[in-house]
C-alpha cells in the first residue's frame, strides 16, 4: 500500500505517524508547500521506525510526483481556525486550497481512495468530487468518525466507564447543526436513556456540537488534531484491510435519507471499494428535520461555492 497525506501540519503529520506507526503501508508521501517542513518531519518519522519496529517508509516533499500511484490519499491541507472563526468562515480560501491539491494529487493517482479532512468538512468533500469527477464510493469526508468520537469520550467520561462500551451515531454536516442520535446510543447495549438523565444527555449533545470550538477556544493558535487524524487513519484502514464497519461518514446523498444533491454525515459500510453501500436507519420526525436543516446549511455553502465559480 502506499498512502499520501497532503498537509504536512498538525493534522497530517500526526496522521502520517499513525500510518507508520501501526504499518499501514509500506509508502507514505506526506506532502506540504512549505519547503523543508515535510521533509523534515518525514524524515524523523522515518527514523522512529527501527524503534517502533515498522517497516514503513515515510518521505516529505513539495512536489507531487513522489505520491504517484497512490492508494489513499488524505487531503488535510488548509486553513484552521482560530478562537471566534466558525468553520464556514474558511470556506472560500479553503476551497481554493483543496480543490488545487486534489487535482495534482488525482492527476498523479487516478484510481485512489480520497478521504478528506480540510474544513468545512461537508463542502471540501463536494469540492473534491467536482475537482477529481470520481464516483461517492471513492471521495469520503472523516466528519461523523470524528464526531462519534468526542460524542463517545463524552458519555465514557459521564459514567466513568470504558470508551469501548459506548456506541453511537452523529449524522448531518460537520458543524454546530450536526445530529448526535441519543435514541441510538447505547454503553453495553443499554440505551443511555436509562443511564443518564435527560439533563445531562442535552449537555453532552450540546458539547458534542461545539468539540472543535472548545479545543480551539483552549489552544488559542490551532485546531484539534490528534482525534481528527485518528479518525481518519481509522477510515484508511477499513479500506486497507476490508473491514467493512460502520461509520458516519460525509458522503453524496442521492435520495437517501430523503436528501439529494448534498454532502452529508450519515453512516455507511467501509470497505475495500471505500463506500461499500450506505447504511440507512430510521429517523424520528424530529431526528429527521434536524439532519436536513444540517443538510441545508452543507447545501448553502455549496450554493456559495458554486456562486463563486
Amino acid at each position: 500500500m502506499k498512502i499520501t497525506v497532503i498537509g504536512a501540519g498538525n493534522v497530517g503529520a500526526t496522521a502520517a505517524q499513525k500510518i507508520a506507526y501501526d504499518e499501514l503501508a509500506r509508502d507514505i508521501v506526506l506532502v506540504d508547500v512549505i519547503e523543508g517542513v515535510p521533509q523534515g518531519k518525514g524524515l524523523d518519522m522515518y527514523q522512529a521506525m527501527p524503534v517502533l519496529g515498522s517497516d514503513s517508509r515515510i518521505i516529505g516533499t513539495n512536489s507531487y510526483e513522489e505520491t504517484a500511484d497512490s492508494d489513499i490519499v488524505i487531503m488535510t491541507a488548509g486553513l484552521a481556525r482560530k478562537p471566534g472563526m466558525s468553520r464556514d468562515d474558511l470556506l472560500f480560501k479553503n476551497a481554493e486550497i483543496v480543490k488545487s491539491c486534489i487535482e495534482q494529487a488525482y492527476a498523479k493517482s487516478p484510481n485512489a481512495f480520497f478521504i478528506i479532512v480540510s474544513n468545512p468538512l461537508d463542502a471540501m468533500t463536494y469540492v473534491a468530487l467536482k475537482a477529481t469527477g470520481l464516483p461517492r464510493n471513492k471521495v469520503i469526508g472523516m466528519a461523523g468518525v470524528l464526531d462519534t468520537a468526542r460524542y463517545r469520550t463524552f458519555i465514557a467520561m459521564e459514567l466513568n466507564v470504558s470508551v469501548e462500551e459506548v456506541t453511537a451515531f452523529v449524522l448531518g454536516g460537520h458543524g454546530d447543526t450536526m445530529v448526535p442520535l441519543p435514541r441510538y446510543t447505547t454503553v453495553a447495549g443499554v440505551p443511555i436513556s436509562e443511564l443518564i438523565p435527560q439533563d445531562r444527555i442535552d449537555a453532552i449533545v450540546k458539547r458534542t456540537a461545539n468539540g472543535g470550538a472548545e479545543i480551539v477556544n483552549f489552544l488559542k493558535t490551532g485546531s484539534a488534531y490528534y482525534a481528527p487524524s485518528a479518525s481518519a487513519v481509522e477510515m484508511a484502514e477499513c479500506i486497507i484491510k476490508d473491514k467493512r464497519r460502520i461509520l458516519p461518514c460525509a458522503v453524496q446523498l442521492n435520495g437517501e435519507y430523503g436528501l439529494s444533491d448534498v454532502v452529508c454525515g450519515v453512516p455507511i459500510v467501509l470497505g475495500k471499494n471505500g463506500m461499500e453501500s450506505i447504511f440507512q436507519i430510521k429517523l424520528s420526525a424530529e431526528e429527521q428535520a434536524a439532519l436536513n436543516k444540517s443538510a441545508d446549511d452543507v447545501k448553502t455553502n455549496i450554493a456559495k461555492l458554486a456562486a463563486q465559480g
